[in-house]
């Protein structure tokens, strides 16, 4: 079996580990990095439970090799503190088992931070790329739309507004 070495920083840190081509990286970050907040669902792309970020984009775990990985900045849900979010999910109570949480968080912080001011639709776009198999959708729905009425209510006003 040929392995090879693959070097990418991971929720802030440097790490550089050895994996076989066909190694996904939902299961490098489980099963050899011991983060297991990125969660398996359907394998496909379809669910979103294994949503990370990679260079700050949201990616499907499932969808990617590890060797695609190398020299990319990774973060999972465990690289998160004190997530605006995260705040808002606990507040409005959007989530129950919480299987699917770490996918919505890592896709509503993607969409707030390439998407500042993103309308209503452009939010429920983003919300169908996950699926919730517990919850009703609305009490996501409005922990993302509290988020960004936080964020409108904090930006500064210019003279004249």
């Amino acid at each position: 079996m040929t392995v090879y070495p693959v070097e990418f920083e991971i929720n802030g840190d440097k790490r550089t580990i050895q994996v076989r081509a066909a190694d996904v990286l939902l299961y490098t970050l489980r099963d050899k990095l011991g983060l297991t907040g990125s969660k398996p669902g359907c394998g496909n792309g379809d669910c979103g439970a294994c949503t990370i970020w990679v260079d700050r984009q949201p990616m499907k775990s499932c969808l990617m090799l590890t060797v695609e990985a190398s020299g990319k900045q990774i973060t999972t849900i465990e690289g998160l503190t004190d997530s605006p979010v995260q705040h808002a999910f606990v507040q409005n109570q959007a989530f129950q088992c919480g299987y699917c949480t770490p996918g919505f968080i890592m896709n509503c912080e993607g969409l707030l931070s390439l998407h500042p001011d993103a309308d209503e639709e452009t939010i429920r776009d983003w919300l169908e790329s996950n699926i919730c198999r517990c919850t009703s959708y609305e009490e996501i729905h409005h922990a993302v739309k509290d988020v960004f009425q936080r964020n409108k209510d904090r930006e500064p006003r210019t003279s004249g507004s």
